[in-house]
């Protein structure tokens, strides 16, 4: 829409009246570096990030995924010491995703609630060397079952909701007892948010921070990440549970339904092909809304750069700032740790 402001004739020049070219000349708002930052919306502030990180159990262990150039699994002392120079850029905030190995994964996921397992042990030693940095988790169990889905299966193969929940909200606590500041429950169970928020308050940790992955699709995004966290499941998909992106009405009532179960955030997962739903989202909400700028996303970019089709930093800087120009408050993104080369990049 183009707003002309009527007004009296300026002697000697064009009429008030004229709204284009060449009384309107936009090139002058982007002439120069200083006029271009003066009008730009601000840069997103490393606060605003989440980094997900992948730890394994033992000790010493930090390696290379090869699907995601430049993220790593680390063994909760090396974790410590890669988040040195993370911190010190301005992150403020991790999301932990843990693995089970050996034998023990069974068809409920119960070594997920492990007091022992990975997650349970990084987080304690983090908050130790970071007492300011915010630690969110992971809840899901479709790393630690013994089929690769997010919870106990029925009789169908189906993932029996109701059991996962009670799952869920087990593993919650537990995160929240090592010290967790927040948890993040992942596998798109119905009534998962209230199932957590009843324990954890039944639990004395009703100042723990409960993010919702509240409008998470179905999507091929995630290649990349089940790789990392070996977490594919063994027979059949999770479009069951997953929301499915032909019906985006269905997914933005998921949010609803989380934010009325008592979700201190919700989310949209992934991320740029869903600006639209996060805009959506973000109009009809007041609570926080993230993005999971998800493993595929920041494979391809880096892909892209390597075959020479763009310039990795300053795509990915772009791509970053579309997601918060959607109405992303938050993003939690793999980008995390590059951020001041991200945006000092030219």
């Amino acid at each position: 829409m183009i707003l002309r402001v009527e007004g009296p004739a300026v002697s000697g020049g064009p009429p008030s009246s004229a709204a284009g070219y060449p009384a309107v000349r936009l090139r002058r708002l982007r002439r120069t570096a200083a006029v271009r930052d003066m009008f730009a919306m601000p840069q997103p502030g490393p606060e605003k990030f989440i980094w997900p990180v992948f730890v394994v159990p033992g000790s010493r262990r930090k390696e290379p995924i090869a699907s995601m150039p430049g993220q790593y699994r680390y063994s909760a002392d090396e974790l410590v010491k890669a988040l040195a120079p993370v911190v010190a850029q301005g992150i403020r905030s991790i999301l932990i995703f843990g693995q089970h190995e050996g034998p023990g994964k069974d068809e409920c996921g119960t070594p997920a609630e492990d007091p022992r397992g990975a997650v349970q042990r990084a987080i304690p030693l983090v908050k130790a060397s970071y007492p300011d940095l915010v630690v969110f988790t992971d809840v899901c169990l479709c790393a630690y079952t013994s089929h690769g889905h997010c919870g106990p299966r029925c009789g169908d193969g189906d993932v029996d909701n109701d059991a996962a929940c009670e799952m869920l909200a087990r593993v919650a606590v537990s995160h929240a007892r090592a010290g967790a500041d927040g948890v993040a429950p992942s596998a798109m169970m119905d009534g998962q948010i209230a199932a957590i928020r009843r324990a954890l308050d039944e639990e004395g940790f009703s100042q723990t921070l409960l993010i919702a992955y509240s409008t998470k699709f179905a999507s091929q995004m995630y290649g990349p990440f089940r790789d990392a966290e070996n977490s594919a499941p063994g027979k059949g998909d999770r479009q069951g549970y997953q929301a499915s992106y032909r019906d985006p009405r269905t997914a933005l009532r998921e949010s609803e339904f989380d934010a009325a179960e008592g979700a201190d955030a919700l989310m949209v997962k992934p991320a740029l092909f869903y600006l639209d739903l996060i805009r959506q989202l973000s109009d009809s909400t007041l609570l926080p809304v993230m993005a999971y700028n998800v493993s595929g996303e920041y494979s391809m970019i880096h892909a892209a750069a390597a075959a020479g089709y763009c310039d990795l930093f300053p795509t990915a800087r772009e791509s970053l700032y579309a997601i918060f120009r959607a109405g992303a408050t938050q993003v939690i993104s793999y980008w995390a740790p590059f951020y001041a080369e991200i945006f000092s990049a030219k």
